[in-house]
């Protein structure tokens, strides 16, 4: 019911005989179904090949076209005897969907004429320029029907969600075959006169004749043809195998083999070239009709094929009273869906628009095989500035029970390196948990695709996937919208040794306008846009996250936060001073009023860290006002504030003493950081501000500890004003919940 309408409207706009269409439906159903690679995908003559198929038609004429087709068929079965199907893949979907909105351009602005009851010209450019004539002068007939098709193919969808059930019945009929049926009867009730679609009869049908023309044309449109139907089926292959595995139930169906599918298309095409149809391709709306109808084989795309047959059969005098109106206007939106907002937004969030852009843009001005050729020159331009070394590696780690893949990827990310990403995944077996490493700061729409319907499919499968490293951030439910370079330890780096030919630039200062310099060269470009965001509409972070001054407790690193995520306030000992015992210095109190009823943040934390050398101080007496170094220097005197947690640890209430969960505390010091992130806590509590929040349900206290020889965090969390047994447990990166 979806294939009948559409292969009649695409002959009709390629300027060929409209039953070739119908032959094109039939053997790319039966013959594509049984050799396909794709279980579930269903083939025929497809929107994309409409230019392309009209212009060998205008150029070497019909029968002519049917040999190309035929050599086109010929050439994909021995690409897929290669084994290069996977090569298809490296084929940046910025230019595939970029070559398809420029066909979308070139098809509406063509069958637009037809609706508004003229004549197309070859030309997109011709008929863009002869658009408005046509419009001062339309035929009132042949816009009503156009009007009335295009109204009930947008319409029609939405009827599932206006009327219950008897809604959802009626909307489980394709769109396109309730349009242009609709329009037909109201063109055969009103008398309409209008040009109708005629199919000669079957012994007039016309045959492929010996190629008669230019070598270096015909060749030309071969490799055309080749190319375009080849990379169209397999991306859909790809993408109903998506469809499928998302679909989810208790059947197994056969990931694609897209040698296999490649093969299958060779065939279905020189059969149909054969016969008189129009090139064949994997169709991506029929296949997800197919998945969404719950199919489960090939049979279902071979019983299309023999439904079309019946209907080509039987159905001529039907058939023949369908205004060729209504199949323009249905062929027009959909050229005009072809150019799709979603793949707009997903490559320009990849950085890959101007690749989109051009290839569309050369598509409707020069022709498909230019544009395309345009659009690979400009993706392999882009490429070079980004592209670095790509080493993709897969190792297995034998741990018991449970062994682990691991693929490790080290620079750039970009469709050159989907072949062999997807080979290394491949090497994966199925069940198994998988980790892929990614250590690169760019991955384009194509390596994205590529790894997240494999995911998708292997998680599927039983298998687990953890995805990590800073590429990985694309990849997840819960990304982030920035992703800076990682940190480089500036001691003996070549981005920041000191210029010894600078005499004003001592060697601190060198190392620090290195980093600078790094800054600027490599992570500023990636977060200037967030930046920019942040400046225009202001800070409004969520946590307030105090902890101790020391060098090695890296805030951004051990919460993987950045720009606008953390109001952070440091200082010697992550200590925060009673209200009322500020002692002149009420820096501390200032942020937390500042952060709990300006900022209005949701969540405090303290965090504290291993080999704390304010809490070794304290342990040795500082802060004591009775010592010499207790209050006769600005350290002593602001290390009184850690006194209270030295008093708690003294206690030695083993009920009331914070211990790490699964295992001991290494020393005292350890315990007094420990004691020091609960007691600090209790003083945040004291605070009004903070005490108010608390009570009203709005305000969470949680605290935490780096152990920074580990690298490992320990977090705790704090309910009221006060807390027994305080336990910090060990965050896990596997698990949910602490």
């Amino acid at each position: 019911m979806i294939a009948l309408p559409l292969s009649l409207g695409i002959a009709l706009a390629t300027g060929a005989p409209l039953q070739s269409g119908l032959v094109a439906a039939a053997v790319g159903g039966v013959v594509g179904g049984l050799l396909g690679g794709a279980p579930l995908q269903v083939s025929g003559p497809a929107a994309g090949l409409t230019v392309v198929t009209a212009e060998m038609i205008q150029v070497y004429g019909w029968r002519v076209t049917c040999a190309i087709t035929i050599l086109a068929g010929v050439a994909q079965i021995g690409l897929g005897f290669l084994r290069v199907a996977r090569s298809a893949l490296a084929v940046s979907p910025a230019i595939v969907h970029g070559m398809l909105a420029g066909i979308g351009v070139t098809i509406a602005l063509a069958q637009l004429h037809v609706v508004l009851g003229g004549s197309p010209d070859s030309s997109a450019v011709s008929n863009a320029l002869a658009l408005p004539g046509q419009l001062a002068h339309p035929h009132p007939a042949a816009l009503s029907v156009s009007l009335l098709t295009i109204g009930l193919l947008l319409l029609w969808p939405r009827l599932r969600g206006l009327t219950g059930r008897f809604g959802q019945a009626l909307g489980k009929v394709p769109a396109a075959l309730v349009a242009v049926g609709a329009a037909t009867a109201v063109a055969s009730l009103a008398g309409l006169r209008l040009p109708r679609v005629h199919l000669p009869s079957w012994r007039s049908h016309a045959l492929p004749e010996m190629p008669d023309g230019p070598v270096l044309g015909l060749l030309s449109a071969v490799l055309t043809i080749t190319l375009v139907t080849s990379v169209q089926s397999l991306l859909s292959a790809v993408a109903v195998d998506k469809l499928a595995s998302r679909r989810g139930g208790d059947d197994r169906v056969p990931r694609a083999n897209l040698d296999r599918e490649l093969r299958g298309l060779g065939v279905t095409n020189v059969v149909s070239g054969a016969l008189g149809g129009l090139p064949v391709a994997g169709v991506a709306v029929r296949s997800a009709a197919n998945v969404a109808a719950g199919a489960v084989s090939r049979n279902s795309a071979v019983l299309h094929g023999i439904w079309v047959l019946l209907a080509a059969g039987l159905l001529v005098g039907a058939l023949e009273l369908i205004p060729l109106a209504a199949l323009a206007a249905l062929v027009m939106v959909v050229g005009i869906q072809m150019v799709s907002l979603t793949h707009i937004r997903t490559v320009t969030r990849h950085r890959e628009v101007v690749v989109y852009g051009a290839t569309a843009v050369s598509v409707v001005v020069l022709g498909v095989l230019e544009g395309v050729g345009i659009g690979v020159a400009v993706a392999v331009a882009l490429s070079l500035r980004r592209l670095t070394r790509t080493r993709i590696t897969v190792e297995k780690e034998d741990r018991p029970r449970h062994p682990v893949h691991r693929v490790c990827v080290r620079g750039q990310l970009t469709f050159l390196a989907v072949p062999r990403l997807s080979r290394a995944l491949g090497q994966v077996p199925e069940g198994e948990k998988a980790v892929v490493e990614l250590n690169g700061s760019f991955m384009d729409h194509a390596a994205y695709e590529t790894l997240e319907d494999w995911r998708s499919a292997h998680t599927a499968g039983g298998g687990s996937v953890e995805i990590t490293g800073r590429a990985g951030q694309h990849i997840g439910e819960h990304a982030s919208s920035h992703t800076c370079t990682p940190w480089t330890p500036w001691r003996n780096h070549q981005c920041t040794r000191p210029h010894t030919d600078h005499a004003h630039h001592t060697p601190r200062r060198g190392q620090l306008l290195g980093g600078v310099r790094n800054f600027q060269r490599t992570t500023a470009p990636l977060v200037r846009d967030e930046l920019a965001r942040l400046a225009e509409e202001g800070q409004r972070p969520s946590q307030l996250f105090l902890t101790c001054a020391d060098s090695r407790l890296v805030t951004s690193m051990i919460t993987s936060s950045g720009p606008g995520d953390l109001f952070t306030v440091r200082n010697v000992g992550n200590l925060v001073p009673l209200p009322g015992e500020e002692a002149g210095d009420e820096s501390v109190a200032a942020a937390i009023e500042y952060a709990v009823d300006v900022l209005r943040v949701e969540s405090i934390t303290v965090c504290g860290h291993s080999g704390c050398g304010a809490m070794q101080a304290l342990h040795g007496g500082a802060g004591d006002r009775d010592t010499p170094e207790g209050g006769g220097t600005p350290l002593g005197r602001w290390l009184r504030h850690g006194r209270p947690s030295l008093e708690r640890l003294a206690v030695r209430d083993e009920e009331a003493a914070p211990r790490i969960a699964d295992r001991d505390t290494a020393d005292e010091v350890e315990l007094l950081c420990l004691a020091n992130v609960v007691q600090q806590l209790e003083h945040l509590a004291a605070h009004e501000c903070v005490a108010r929040r608390v009570r009203e349900g709005s305000l969470e206290l949680h605290g935490m500890y780096f152990h920074v020889g580990e690298a490992q965090t320990y977090v705790m969390d704090l309910g009221g004003t006060s807390v027994r047994r305080p336990v910090f447990a060990a965050v896990r990166p596997d698990a949910r919940a602490v």
